[in-house]
């Protein structure tokens, strides 16, 4: 007897070049698990509409277990005859059963349970990227607690702009990532359908409870268009465009670590666990992480594009297009589930020279805009204050010296608002000191956002660990 699911009206088999297009099962295995759990809860439908008997739902649920212990101890293994996961654990339920391995067929279609076992694989596993995602935002977290004082350069366009402090530079990356945490939570929510029930496409004539099936598998409802149901990848492409937002926020990470580790700027060094050599040159220490970390965002991005491309034209409901959808899946995560504690234990690791930071905030006129903010204070209008403190910035650029170098005559010579009480604003711990605004760079915002971040970070904690 064959083992195709589909092989009832023809009279031989397919082409191997057939057989090995149509193959998924050296990739899909990996749904077992899933796949499994929503076979136990049709199981108990099926009883409950008299399709099968207690002792035929008992036998069934206990094959199925010892069919999933023995896939995961490696006693059974699918071949490329089995096509994919759900004919591969048909065959181990039958060697199993008998002909009662095939009552379990009975009402549902390979359509339904692959969106079923792709919507449970991918609720499970977001929980495990929320935590990996948590690890890191509570390593740059506690950078940013040793930091929260330590004066540093802040950049526009990557060039000197204002004083910040290193740990509201690190913060500002903790808020990518704890938006892509909100992003996973609504995803979940959508994701929570079940799709059991809907058969191939028009659902079934057997007395089935798709609502049951739904709770028993942790969904909170079931679908409500059997052909939406089937041909519905909005989780999928959704989900990549949640990891493809993640693999930008760890870019751009990655990005300014390679930065803040160059000779050139010196503001950071790796430690040895987390960085690497270079096999001709030994004075080498490379930032590898960060650039891995930079260049798999563009597989994530891919794995995005990918999937919406595959998706665009396709008509309801079912079409074999959608095998597409594993692998992009599959691969995202797999990479995040890499690269996160990577990057992680680089950070927490990393030692910042705050000594390198302090002595370059105030460089490249950073406390200009403290001259023009100070004459605002005098009642000077902004657009007349930005122009008389870039009469000063140019005076400096010619003279060879800094804002606070800058004489009293010079001052007075270049505006009568400017007397020598401008000095007072022209120290970087003056500038700091007077970012007060809820979100800025001062001491009291500061702490505030530690610890609004904190309390938010232990909140997910418990989301990714439900």
């Amino acid at each position: 007897m064959s083992q195709r699911l589909w092989g009832g009206r023809f009279s031989g088999g397919p082409a191997d070049a057939l057989a090995q297009l149509s193959a998924s099962v050296h990739y899909d295995m990996r749904l077992v698990p899933y796949d499994i759990a929503a076979s136990r809860a049709h199981a108990r439908v099926l009883e409950r509409a008299g399709l099968l008997t207690g002792d035929e739902r008992e036998r069934i649920i206990a094959a199925l277990d010892d069919l999933e212990r023995a896939v995961a101890a490696g006693e059974f293994t699918a071949t490329i005859a089995d096509e994919d996961v759900h004919t591969a654990l048909e065959r181990g339920l039958v060697e199993r059963l008998g002909a009662l391995g095939g009552k379990l067929r009975a009402g549902r279609s390979r359509n339904d349970q692959i969106a079923t076992d792709l919507r449970l694989y991918t609720r499970a596993h977001a929980r495990d990227l929320a935590a990996d995602l948590l690890d890191l935002c509570e390593a740059l977290t506690a950078q940013a607690e040793l930091h929260r004082g330590t004066p540093a350069p802040g950049m526009t366009h990557t060039q000197h702009g204002q004083p910040i402090t290193f740990g509201h530079q690190l913060l500002a990356h903790v808020q990518g990532f704890l938006r892509d945490l909100d992003r996973l939570s609504d995803w979940d929510e959508r994701t929570s359908v079940s799709p059991l029930g809907a058969g191939a496409l028009a659902g079934s004539s057997l007395k089935l409870d798709p609502v049951a099936v739904a709770e028993e598998l942790g969904f909170k409802e079931a679908a409500a268009n059997s052909i939406d149901a089937v041909s519905d990848r909005d989780f999928a492409a959704e989900l990549l465009f949640v990891t493809a937002m993640i693999g930008i926020h760890l870019s751009r990470l990655g990005e300014e670590i390679i930065l803040w580790t160059t000779t050139e700027f010196g503001w950071v060094e790796l430690d040895d666990a987390f960085a690497t050599g270079s096999s001709i040159m030994p004075q080498k220490k490379n930032s590898d992480i960060a650039e891995l970390a930079r260049g798999k965002s563009g597989r994530l991005i891919g794995n995005l594009t990918g999937l919406l491309a595959t998706l665009k034209a396709l008509p309801f409901s079912y079409n074999r297009d959608l095998q597409e959808d594993k692998e992009p899946v599959f691969d995202s995560l797999d990479n995040l589930a890499l690269v996160l504690p990577a990057v992680t234990g680089m950070v927490a690791t990393m030692r910042v020279h705050a000594d390198v930071l302090a002595a370059a905030a105030p460089l490249g006129f950073s406390l200009a805009t403290e001259i023009a903010d100070w004459l605002v204070r005098k009642g000077v209008p902004f657009r007349d204050a930005h122009e008389i403190t870039g009469a000063v910035v140019q005076y400096c650029g010619k003279e060879g010296v800094e804002l606070h170098e800058v004489p009293d005559d010079a001052l007075a010579a270049i505006s009568e608002h400017l007397d020598p009480s401008v000095r007072s604003v022209l120290t970087v711990e003056g500038a700091l000191a007077g970012r007060t605004t809820p979100g800025s760079t001062g001491p009291g915002p500061v702490a505030d956002q530690l610890a609004a971040v904190t309390t938010r970070l232990a909140s997910w904690r418990e989301w990714a660990e439900a």
